[in-house]
């Protein structure tokens, strides 16, 4: 039988000051430390108080210390003692320092989370539609009129590529009379106290959008676009049908409720923020089936009611997906639930046998308005 006697150098005998809070008393108290170690325990003995034994597995860092001159140390399980070290030579002694303590609960916190997320998706998609929906019927005109006419000054300034001017409104007076003309051919179908104004802006996006409080806009693309007046006054009355059912101010409402949930949630967001983000997503609006539905079924009944053709719309829908690539900016105002296709056979069968149409415009007024930018 062989013994084997295995001969190492012992530690170094710990002595050290330090700060003690023991949670209970409101000042701390000077205190001595030394290691036993043979019970791999960290004795505290505090002036004038009873000895205190830490077992050195049990001593944990606390974390997001102010500066690294000092170490500070609890025991695991206890909340409140804290102890103020003057040296780190503790760190090597305490075999668990740094370990984090382990998560309780972690399938009941999962839980609470997959809920919380669950609770957010339910206000953004049925609750502050709802409330959007109610809103909405409230709103005073001027209110109305307000919001429509702050949303477009922030889209004609967010659309500007120098940075030194909004782009501009096309006000040449011919062009204008020729739109004016064409935007009367349905007040007939127009509330008596609905506000309208139609509006084209100086910019090559193909695109057409409403706004609250009355107001149509086109940008001068999809004038240049169209290759016959009635395509562009059907465009002008699917938006009108969004404008008489306020779709717009619903829209905007929706939006800035999900903008203030998530504002709460991930922090507040600046007031030009949320208009520019409004203004986004008025432009590129992507309405629910029905709104769309409804909008179609509105320009349908005043197309024919003016005397034009609710085919022209459907005219317009296949130019611009007839000319491929990357789908225009206004396919995909338009491609809302109702498929594209459906929608354009649609308007094609919208029209009456027999319905006897009248140019919208005359030649040199589609000249002119066409020309409105000029």
């Amino acid at each position: 039988m062989t013994t084997r006697i295995e001969i190492g150098r012992e530690p170094a005998r710990y002595d050290s000051a330090a700060t003690f809070f023991d949670g209970n008393a409101p000042l701390p108290v000077p205190a001595r430390l030394s290691i036993d170690e043979e019970a791999e325990m960290l004795v505290i003995a505090p002036e004038g108080r009873a000895p205190q034994r830490w077992p050195l597995s049990e001593i944990r860092r606390v974390p997001d210390q102010a500066g690294g001159d000092l170490l500070v140390v609890r025991l695991r399980g206890d909340p409140v003692a804290r102890l103020i070290v003057e040296d780190h030579v503790l760190i090597a002694r305490c075999p668990h320092i740094d370990r984090r303590p382990p998560v309780q609960n972690r399938w009941k916190l999962a839980g609470w989370a997959v809920a919380a997320v669950a609770s957010v998706a339910l206000i953004i998609t049925v609750l502050v539609p709802a409330m959007a929906d109610q809103l909405a019927r409230y709103i005073p005109p001027e209110g109305e009129r307000a919001l429509g006419e702050t949303t477009l000054t922030q889209i004609r300034e967010a659309m500007d590529e120098t940075g030194m001017d909004p782009i501009a409104t096309c006000e040449a007076p011919a062009g204008r009379a020729a739109l004016d003309r064409m935007t009367a051919r349905f007040h007939a179908v127009m509330p008596a106290d609905q506000p309208l104004t139609v509006l084209v802006l100086d910019h090559p996006m193909i695109n057409a959008f409403a706004l609250p409080g009355g107001y149509v806009v086109f940008f001068r693309g999809l004038i240049d676009t169209a290759e016959t007046p009635e395509e562009v006054a059907a465009v002008l009355a699917h938006e009108i049908g969004h404008v008489v059912s306020r779709d717009p101010t619903r829209h905007a409402l929706r939006s800035a409720g999900s903008i203030g949930v998530l504002g709460l949630l991930f922090g507040d967001f600046a007031g030009g923020t949320v208009v520019l983000f409004l203004a986004e997503r008025l432009i590129e609006a992507q309405y629910s089936q029905q709104a769309e539905i409804d909008a179609d079924a509105f320009a349908y009944d005043a197309l024919t009611r003016a005397d034009l053709p609710p085919a022209a719309l459907a005219t317009m829908f296949e130019r611009l997906r007839e000319e491929g690539g990357e789908p225009p900016a206004i396919l995909s105002h338009f491609m809302s639930h109702p498929e594209l296709t459906e929608r354009i056979t649609a308007a094609e069968r919208a029209s009456p046998e027999g319905l006897e149409t009248r140019p919208v415009l005359d030649d040199a007024e589609w000249a002119a308005l066409q020309a409105i930018c000029d």
